[in-house]
């Protein structure tokens, strides 16, 4: 496995140039090791440009070359081998939770190029989004709160897909490259995507030289009849991106659109294992960057579209849902350079507007509209509507020294929900590097989470939701070290947080039929560790088959103390206590890989056994072409999330890819 937290395998090359050592002998130096990392890519941590060995918080990145290597078939999958993740699936990658440091799947916020496309209407499908893995260059995962950056959902923590292309390539004049990715599988799985990306000049900007542009363009298909009961799906997407580079000024436009109807077996209960939904997702984003002087300017737009139609018996009008989700976010973000640092000040305002047969507050009859989207159904209309608008307003100074970051940052947050108060979420993140080998880190967080709109406002068989719910709250803390020396990597963390009026489905001891699930609040103390020691060898001996191996594990515990006994908890109490994965990438001969992996998964609550998952993939490149086969649950473990929804057994995929 190639997961990195700090530098990617890809530029051990460079640093052996760098050296201009003899092939065999130690390709690096400690000046080499600090110029490639001077050249790492901007993390998300601060609102500011920083690299990974400045920032003060917890980023994790999964490179390319990551995803290139790893045994996987879908985003989702990939995701399982960041140690801090816990991911729980319904069907093979249809629809996956993401939670992070023991917290709940709406405590996530994920973002595209940095755009949020995170659902007010459940966090069940913030993962839809119209993306292969064949688009993503890298995927950035930041643990805890970070409501400084990204505003009331960033609870737990962020996951940023980026995707390729984001500049235009180097080369003057027009150039254009392209892949298309055949695969197929046992169990119907079949499918392909294609992606071009074209760049060209685009005039003169503010100083005379050319300008640039960049044009992505992807779309891709992927039908599987699945080997549990009751678990087909397909998906339909497309992808365009259009970034243009000059002087002092760049800017960038993205949209997709993702259409996946499937059978949806128990997902959202036991009780029916006919259940069926389909989702429709149409984003458009576009953001800008212009420097005058010190001061950079930062305007963006986001529009979001989701239908989602939802039945609890397939095609039985008994249990079924419409809705139609838009959110609109507007953003200015101002930094500028001084002599304390980088200082950055941000307003945000997002529009989260519903409209739904069951979540809402009812509409007079007058206000009736007609269902919309691809699953539209002639007669049905939505009576329900929610509209709130959430404001933040973010002020962020980061002191930049030799050895130090120290980031202070002040978000204050209202919602028309709420009473119109302004609520502050501080946070301090500090880092020291001793040595350029060495980062020791601590920080400070908080964050508040507005409920859901099924949290406040679904009910369903033996479900009733609750409009009273107060916004979740969390204050985090965390330390830690990371080292990276010569062929080894290696980070040690410990995190704890107090989390009130968390949001959980509960079944209260005081229910008559006992058999109720309602939404309400609970308070909950939760500490943790996440450990990862990796060794490169190729870091010291240049030729060595083994690329990586790599060990992760990740401990979490939790109190939870519920206003009145409760019988049962739907997801709170369904934490993942113990992960381990271990990997390895191997070089067999020129162009020949192999990579196997083995994750261990230990979730408390009712009928979670422990299991263990091994996955491998073998992949041959040549010349333009790649040809691979991945195998996962390679034992053909037997094992269930959420309790209850048994998860695939052994699978195998093969897949070609041509670049041009």
């Amino acid at each position: 496995m190639t997961f990195r937290k700090i530098m990617m395998a890809g530029n051990m090359a460079v640093l052996s140039l760098l050296s201009g050592q003899a092939m065999g002998q130690n390709p690096q130096s400690q000046d080499s090791i600090a110029e490639v990392e001077l050249r790492e890519i901007k993390v998300l941590s601060a609102r500011v440009p920083l690299t990974s060995a400045q920032t003060p918080q917890q980023v994790s990145i999964i490179s390319g070359d990551d995803i290139k290597a790893l045994p996987v078939n879908t985003v989702d999958d990939l995701l399982k081998f960041a140690v801090g993740i816990d991911v729980r699936q319904r069907g093979n990658g249809v629809q996956s939770d993401l939670s992070i440091h023991g917290g709940t799947f709406d405590q996530v916020t994920v973002l595209m190029n940095g755009i949020n496309i995170t659902s007010p209407q459940t966090g069940h499908l913030s993962l839809d989004y119209p993306l292969s893995a064949d688009d993503i260059e890298r995927i950035e995962v930041l643990e805890g709160p970070s409501a400084r950056v990204f505003g009331t959902s960033a609870f737990t923590g962020t996951v940023n897909i980026v995707t390729k292309g984001q500049d235009p390539a180097s080369t003057a004049g027009t150039s254009a490259s392209g892949l298309v990715n055949i695969f197929g599988g046992d169990h119907g799985y079949a499918g392909a995507n294609a992606r071009v990306s074209l760049s060209h000049n685009a005039g003169f900007g503010s100083d005379g030289n050319t300008a640039r542009m960049v044009h992505n363009l992807s779309a891709g298909y992927v039908n599987d009849d699945g080997d549990t009961p009751n678990s087909h799906y397909n998906v339909r997407r497309f992808f365009y991106h259009a970034g243009y580079r000059a002087h002092n000024l760049k800017g960038d436009f993205q949209a997709g659109y993702s259409y996946k109807p499937y059978d949806a077996n128990t997902f959202y209960g036991a009780s029916s294992t006919d259940q069926w939904e389909s989702n429709e997702h149409l984003i458009l984003s576009a953001s800008a960057e212009a420097t005058v002087g010190k001061v950079h300017i930062n305007p963006s737009f986001a529009s979001d579209r989701r239908y989602d139609h939802y039945q609890w018996h397939k095609d039985n009008p008994a249990g079924e849902n419409f809705a139609r989700c838009d959110v609109r976010t507007t953003g200015l973000n101002v930094w500028t350079e001084n002599l304390l640092g980088r200082t950055s000040f941000a307003v945000e305002m997002r529009n989260e507007l519903i409209y739904s047969t069951k979540l809402g507050e009812m509409m007079e009859e007058s206000e009736f509209m007609d269902t919309k989207g691809h699953d539209a159904q002639k007669g049905k209309q939505y009576n329900h509507r929610g509209d709130r608008t959430n404001i933040s307003v973010m002020l962020e100074h980061d002191i930049l020294l030799p050895k130090w970051t120290i980031s202070l940052a002040m978000p204050a947050i209202t919602n028309t929900d709420l009473d119109h108060k302004w609520r502050f979420c501080p946070g301090t993140d500090i880092s020291f590097r001793p040595s350029q080998n060495w980062k020791i880190f601590a920080n400070v967080n908080s964050a508040l989470r507005m409920p859901s709109y099924t949290d406040l406002y679904y009910s369903g068989a033996n479900i009733v939701g609750n409009t009273d719910l107060d916004p979740e709250r969390t204050v985090d803390y965390g330390f830690g070290a990371k080292m990276r020396y010569n062929g080894w990597q290696s980070e040690l963390r410990f995190y704890g947080s107090h989390r009130t009026d968390m949001i959980d489905w509960v079944i209260y001891a005081s229910e008559e039929d006992g058999a109720t699930f309602r939404s309400g609040n609970f308070e909950m103390n939760n500490r943790g560790i996440e450990a990862m020691l990796a060794f490169l060898p190729r870091e010291i001996w240049v030729n060595n088959p083994i690329r990586k191996v790599q060990l992760q594990y990740a401990y979490n515990d939790a109190d939870m103390e519920y206003s009145k006994p409760i019988l049962k908890s739907k997801y709170a109490m369904e934490f993942l206590k113990n992960k381990l994965v271990a990997s390895a990438d191997i070089r067999i001969v020129d162009g020949l890989d192999i990579t196997a992996s083995y994750r261990y998964c230990d979730r408390v609550g009712d009928a979670n056994e422990p299991y263990s998952i091994v996955d491998a993939g073998i992949k041959y490149d040549i010349s333009r072409y790649s040809f691979y086969a991945n195998c996962t649950n390679l034992f053909n473990e037997e094992y269930f999330d959420f309790s209850f929804i048994q998860q695939s057994g052994r699978r195998f995929f093969i897949g070609a890819k041509v670049r041009f």
